[in-house]
């Protein structure tokens, strides 16, 4: 069965980054798009990014446009979210899917932006 596994959230300064990690097993991970949704304190579900099996497309959300790139290591079947320029309004859970709803998800991994 589809397992995700998220990791690489904690708390960081507003301005700072974080590289958040998605391990896959359970399917084929290099022929599946792949998405990163959050769900921020009291709200839910937002779509953040996808991308392509094989890295030639990239989407994001307007809210991450310019400071999130998502990216993927189909030999690792690993996939990535690189965080820059960190905002509070970023704070939420974070997980990677295999669908934009988040039908199928992880467990998460917790983002927390303050000072």
């Amino acid at each position: 069965q589809v397992q995700l596994v998220e990791s690489g959230g904690g708390l960081v300064q507003p301005g700072g980054s974080l590289r958040l990690s998605c391990a896959a097993s359970g399917f084929t991970f290099s022929a599946s798009w792949m998405y990163w949704i959050r769900q921020a304190p009291g709200k839910g579900l937002e779509w953040v990014s996808r991308i392509s099996p094989y890295s030639s497309t990239t989407l994001y959300a307007d809210s991450v446009k310019g400071r999130f790139t998502i990216s993927r290591d189909n030999a690792k079947k690993t996939l990535y979210l690189q965080m820059n320029s960190l905002k509070p309004e970023d704070t939420a859970l974070y997980y990677c899917a295999t669908d934009p709803q988040g039908a199928s998800r992880g467990q998460g991994t917790q983002v927390t932006v303050s000072s």
